[in-house]
């Protein structure tokens, strides 16, 4: 598998066994891959519910409008990323417009860095002209992704309580 063939799309009913075992392999990570599912509710359902919070419909209270996407390589899924339209007051904090994640498998090879240069594309097709990128401060591999991809430390703003967080710009 190569990172030129990675391709960003929204998921599809037939995901459903991949997504449950990605959700179950990031769990090791503490890492919400499958963000919102309820697995007690059709996941033909979950697949609908993200394509309206897409469109800032039915959100949640505590979520903004975001394109939920998943990271394939050929069939084989490799990671996500969600792509939030826009900030509340936790994401200006912690969380930003970019939550991505490579399944550890497919760790190492370029993955998360081709994840974020598409999710920036797709970032700007939503009016994001600016976009927030966080890590812990602990995580220098997506620190070195995000500073691959143009991201640009924020030192004039403290770190975030609980871990502490490295907030990056990326215009």
């Amino acid at each position: 598998m190569t990172t030129g063939q990675l391709r960003l799309r929204p998921g599809r009913v037939d995901d459903e066994a991949a997504v449950a075992a990605a959700q179950e392999a990031m769990r090791a990570d503490d890492f919400d891959f499958a963000l919102g599912w309820d697995r007690d509710r059709p996941f033909s359902d979950y697949v609908e519910s993200l394509r309206r919070w897409q469109h800032g419909l039915d959100l949640p209270p505590d979520r903004v409008p975001a394109s939920f996407l998943l990271a394939v390589v050929g069939d084989v899924l490799v990671g996500r990323t969600s792509v939030r339209h826009e900030l509340n007051d936790w994401l200006a904090l912690e969380g930003g417009h970019l939550g991505y994640g490579v399944l550890a498998v497919h760790r190492r090879r370029g993955h998360a860095t081709e994840i974020l240069r598409q999710s920036l594309v797709v970032a700007r097709s939503v009016g994001v002209d600016r976009v927030l990128v966080t890590c812990d401060d602990s995580n220098l591999g997506s620190a070195a992704v995000i500073e691959a991809n143009g991201g640009v430390l924020d030192a004039g703003r403290p770190l975030a309580g609980g871990a502490p967080k490295r907030r990056y710009w990326i215009d």
